[in-house]
């Protein structure tokens, strides 16, 4: 886990959170959560989100990845997605979570990539297929997020200055 990654953004959307006094890539690099099991975005955009997560460290008592470690990889991936899709003035929060798993992984790393079912101005869907090393499908997963309006008070939570 180590060093830290950065999130790769398109140029003109860091440009317009950093208006806003908000380090997108240093946002989606950390979290507690995603540091601890070794998240990392590689890709983030509204219409794909990449990203992967080691094995090792992420399995239940038989070995085997774990099905809660899928959904956190499919929640953080559909929710930066959804969170670009909303745009700088709405926060994306995530309201259902499904995730079917498909077959087990023992070690290696898994890769997530999330592309929009539905992209509303309330709701976004998004898709998060999770494979292995040999691009098997592990899990499939759909996020649905409620996008709401950014208040007062929220910028703490999302890096801005009040």
């Amino acid at each position: 886990m180590g060093e830290q990654q950065y999130v790769k953004f398109p140029q003109e959307v860091i440009d317009e959170y950093a208006a806003l006094g908000v380090d997108l890539p240093a946002l989606f690099s950390a979290g507690h959560l995603g540091t601890r099991m070794g998240v990392e975005i590689l890709e983030a955009s509204a219409d794909r989100v990449v990203g992967t997560m080691p094995v090792e460290g992420n399995t239940q008592p038989y070995g085997l990845l774990h099905g809660g470690a899928s959904a956190v990889l499919a929640e953080t991936l559909g929710s930066v997605g959804s969170m670009l899709h909303g745009g700088s003035s709405k926060i994306a929060v995530g309201v259902d979570l499904n995730c079917t798993h498909h077959r087990g992984v023992r070690s290696g790393l898994v890769t997530g990539v999330a592309t929009p079912l539905h992209r509303g101005r309330s709701t976004a869907t998004y898709e998060i297929v999770i494979s292995d090393e040999d691009g098997r499908r592990v899990c499939s997963a759909r996020l649905t997020c409620l996008l709401r309006d950014v208040r007062r008070g929220d910028g703490a939570h999302i890096g801005t200055a009040d």
